[in-house]
């Protein structure tokens, strides 16, 4: 929804082939050059500590178990969210900023051809075409291309989530990640807001940020990756926008509640100024509860998210884009909540829903 006002390199393969090692501890610290001290760049990458939580040091273990099926899962989730309390995670958190301006950059061009060569066995991509919803005039020069899309935790597609309709081999990290990228190089977004991020740390982060993309991740507090053999850590969301575009103002990790309860859905919102303009633009993602008999769960939620964004932009008059995936039918109480609120949103598709665009626009199968 949005408010109107050379050599080539193995990048991925190098930078993700390898899974994701879970360590804590002292991290080393080496002197910089201006006499500070700096952590050192061998400690391994670790997703951050919940909101709210007192960092401590020492050792972390962490146990695994087979997923349980849909039903037990959603009894266990409910039980969780009641304890309000998150899930433990471990205590350092990787330093993204000093990491991200000394990476080498990846032209993207090179990226693209790489996905191309690892995917040349796949069938033909789906080729999207791009619909205007206004001739473009000279007021609107300055134009935003925003990505939205829940790419689907990986843990959760290769655990017994039911997707039995869904050949393994499409499931498979090594070449899924290679299409998840190589939709996000071709179309090459100014914002891009995922969901259901579980390899944050070892591919999105390393990648988009050698492609000029500034990275923000937020774990659930408690992830049901975590239930899963093998996982690669916490799933969340994501947002990533292009530095040579926008200047971070400020950036708000939520936590949503339901009726004053602690959830375990999260939403990230941040302030970005346009480096051509100089005006603002607040953009936010999401990620709702899932699956029928929840919809006054999700409702609260809406508006806990409705609430924040109000307080974050003070009533200024700053477009807010709000992206998501709100699992809920355009009938459902949540989206008639954002539809009627006073930051005057609106669905970005409006105007083209008919029989040529109609209103589904994702297929599930499982």
């Amino acid at each position: 929804m949005y408010q109107g006002p050379s050599v080539a390199r193995s990048f991925c393969s190098a930078l993700i082939c390898s899974p994701l090692r879970w360590r804590c501890g002292p991290s080393a610290a080496t002197e910089s050059s201006s006499g500070g001290r700096r952590r050192g760049r061998s400690c391994s990458p670790r997703p951050p500590p919940s909101a709210g939580r007192a960092v401590t040091r020492g050792t972390v273990s962490r146990a695994t178990c087979s997923m349980g099926n849909s039903t037990s899962r959603l009894y266990s989730a409910l039980s969780k969210t009641l304890s309000s309390s998150a899930v433990p995670q471990p205590q350092e958190v990787l330093e993204n900023p000093e990491d991200e301006d000394e990476l080498d950059p990846i032209d993207p061009k090179d990226l693209l051809d790489e996905c191309h060569e690892v995917l040349k066995a796949r069938p033909a991509r789906l080729q999207r075409n791009f619909v205007n919803l206004r001739s473009l005039s000279s007021s609107d020069q300055h134009t935003i291309r925003v990505m939205q899309w829940n790419i689907l935790a990986q843990a959760l597609g290769e655990g017994t989530d039911n997707f039995i309709k869904c050949p393994m081999e499409a499931l498979k990290w090594e070449e899924r990640k290679y299409l998840i990228l190589e939709e996000i190089v071709t179309y090459r977004p100014d914002i891009l807001c995922l969901q259901e991020v579980d390899h944050y740390f070892d591919t999105f982060q390393p990648v988009l940020s050698r492609m000029g993309y500034q990275c923000t991740f937020l774990p659930k507090p408690w992830s049901p990756c975590l239930d899963v053999q093998h996982n690669n850590g916490p799933d969340g969301c994501a947002l990533f926008f292009l530095k040579d575009r926008f200047q971070l103002v400020s950036s708000n990790n939520i936590r949503l509640t339901a009726r004053s309860l602690k959830t375990n859905q999260v939403a990230i919102a941040e302030t970005l100024q346009c480096n051509e303009t100089g005006r603002l633009l607040c953009i936010a993602v999401t990620h709702l509860k899932a699956r029928t008999g929840w919809e006054r769960f999700r409702s609260a939620q809406g508006s806990n998210l409705l609430q924040n964004l109000q307080d974050i932009t003070q009533g200024a008059n700053i477009p807010l884009v709000v992206c998501g995936d709100f699992n809920a039918e355009p009938t459902e109480d949540v989206y008639k909540h954002f539809a009627s609120s006073s930051l005057n949103l609106n669905k970005a598709h409006a105007g083209i829903v008919s029989q040529e665009y109609p209103i589904q626009l994702m297929y599930d199968i499982r």
